[in-house]
């Protein structure tokens, strides 16, 4: 892989992680914020989000969702479990696609973009193209402990 190649790699695990990042963010920060409305609009799947949208459920959904979000955008800015973090942010990708899908594009959406963009990251090793992976794995502690040697790669 060539110099430019790896910019452009990490450049979108970068971007990618700070747009996760900025979302989980500004939920987090918003007491008001709440993710019944987009549940309980789904078109498809509809009972399958309306379980998530139920009151004893919506409380988890909603500190998961946003403390998810931000950090999956963490791991992926600086490098650190990208594939975990990848995985995770393709999962997401997944469920936000289904309660909305075919509203302002037909069939691909940025969703499905996203999606594709984090199974290139997974698939790449993303972490380790200017990123803290290699660092993380050197680390005493991580060397020690098998759990956290899984958790970084």
């Amino acid at each position: 892989m060539n110099h430019y190649q790896k910019i452009s790699i990490a450049l979108l695990r970068i971007s990618i992680g700070w747009y996760f990042f900025w979302a989980g963010f500004t939920k987090a920060l918003d007491p008001g914020w709440s993710a019944a409305t987009f549940l309980g609009k789904a078109d498809m799947l509809r009972g399958f989000y309306e379980l998530f949208a139920s009151p004893a459920i919506l409380p988890l959904v909603n500190i998961l969702n946003s403390w998810g979000l931000l950090l999956i955008g963490v791991a992926l800015m600086l490098g650190i479990s990208v594939r975990l973090a990848s995985t995770c942010g393709a999962l997401l990708m997944v469920l936000y696609y289904f309660p909305h899908a075919n509203t302002h594009s037909y069939i691909v959406d940025e969703h499905i973009i996203y999606f594709f963009a984090l199974a290139v990251l997974t698939h790449l090793d993303a972490g380790r193209i200017y990123g803290m992976k290699e660092w993380c794995t050197e680390l005493d502690i991580v060397k020690k402990s098998v759990f956290l040697q899984k958790l970084v790669s």
